[in-house]
């Protein structure tokens, strides 16, 4: 191994990472031995997107492909029809297959943004767990099950709240667990990468593989990205700030200075390739009072350079400052039409600016709707009888054209 491979290890272990099981030394002593070693990270379909949240961990699996490991990228397609009660308070909604199809048409393509997929060498694999979930007998299921106990299920916090707050839990949540713990076994790797609300699942995947194949399963749990400030998660469509990789150039700029000053170096350390040198120069300008401005330019630039390219980055600058000095719209905002006398609240809808009618009505609410120009939208039952461009929030803009 090379020098700088080994000084890459040392910020690999620290950056992002909140733990390692069994321990940081031995994953380190197994990475420094020089064994290719099988490492997965599984995601259930849930959603069309993938966001920068989800790229903490493919740029950690992408650095460990370099090193020559051997990666496995899994598309839940299966465990997404179950439902992961991971930081639920409520049962999930089961998804149809035909709903977690249409979620994952985009996922590939997403993924390849940031892992190599047809490197000649050492491409990384992407499996479904459907492939042998779905062939598991009732046998099979009650043996694996045999493997835990309900008070290791219920060692699980949300779990316990529902308990407190006499809320159900339902038998096939319990399931869940071992669906994801059995993809270790059938996949027979030697570790596991999620954030670390994952912990639960992946050490129930740790356990099988010690039981079923006597081996053992390096358990990485990467660090969440939240608001320092208000520890919630900065990557949800229902509090704003979501950027999704599918996003065009132009909206991951605009997302990202729109994004809470204090969540910038946390954005900075877990979404992009700029060394930890840097970021902590970053981080002294804006304890010296530097405006925030400036560093959220940076952070735009090297998201989009880093899921775009360059050139891409510059533009989207140059859009962001010619659109928000002369308090125009973008040029390439989209061209949606509708109906005279539609109200604007199902336009924008339709046009997939919001994720929700219910987050419509809260833009809405905040008055954060507006004409491009003109005033604040407040009324909810607004008809479009003419051609309007509107701002939805800091950075979505919409042109509309009645017919």
């Amino acid at each position: 191994m090379k020098p700088e491979d080994a000084a890459d290890i040392d910020e690999l272990l620290t950056r992002s990472i909140a733990s390692i099981l069994p321990s940081r030394e031995l994953f380190k002593k197994a990475l420094l031995a020089e064994k290719k070693l099988r490492i997965y990270i599984g995601a259930d379909a849930t959603g069309p997107d993938l966001h920068i949240g989800h790229a903490t961990n493919f740029i950690f699996l992408e650095k460990l492909r370099k090193l020559g490991h051997e990666i496995i990228v899994l598309f839940g397609d299966f465990t997404a029809m179950i439902g992961d009660p991971t930081d639920k308070d409520a049962t999930r909604v089961a998804l149809t297959e035909e709903e977690v199809e249409k979620n994952l048409a985009t996922w590939k393509l997403q993924v390849g943004k940031i892992l190599s997929l047809d490197d000649k060498k050492n491409p990384v694999r992407i499996v479904k767990n459907s492939t042998w979930l779905s062939k598991l007998s009732f046998a099979d299921v009650v043996k694996l099950a045999s493997n835990f106990t309900v008070q290791q299920m219920m060692e699980r916090d949300m779990f316990e709240k529902r308990m407190v707050e006499n809320k159900p839990i339902h038998l096939h949540e319990f399931l869940y667990p071992l669906m994801q713990g059995y993809d270790s076994v059938e996949l027979d790797v030697d570790a596991e990468v999620g954030g670390n609300d994952q912990t639960f699942n992946m050490l129930a995947g740790r356990t099988l593989q010690r039981k079923m194949h006597n081996k053992e399963k390096f358990v990485i749990a990467t660090t969440l990205l939240v608001n320092p400030k208000t520890g919630q998660k900065l990557m949800s469509k229902s509090t704003g700030g979501y950027i999704s990789l599918q996003d065009s150039p132009n909206d991951m700029f605009g997302k990202a200075m729109a994004l809470p000053d204090e969540a910038i170096i946390a954005v900075f350390i877990d979404c992009t390739l700029l060394s930890l040198p840097e970021i902590e120069s970053i981080k002294k300008d804006l304890e010296g009072g530097k405006n925030p401005k400036d560093a959220k330019i940076r952070l735009g630039k090297e998201l989009v350079g880093l899921y775009y390219d360059a050139t891409q980055a510059d533009k989207a600058e140059k859009n962001f400052t010619d659109t928000f000095s002369k308090k125009g719209i973008s040029d390439d905002a989209e061209v949606f039409s509708a109906t005279s006398g539609e109200k604007i609240i199902d336009v924008i809808v339709r046009a997939k600016l919001v994720s929700s009618k219910t987050e419509a009505r809260r833009l809405f609410d905040e008055g954060a709707v507006s004409e491009i120009g003109g005033e604040k939208i407040t009324d909810q039952a607004f008809g479009v009888t003419k051609d309007i461009n509107v701002k939805v929030g800091k950075h979505r803009f919409l042109k509309i054209k009645v017919s």
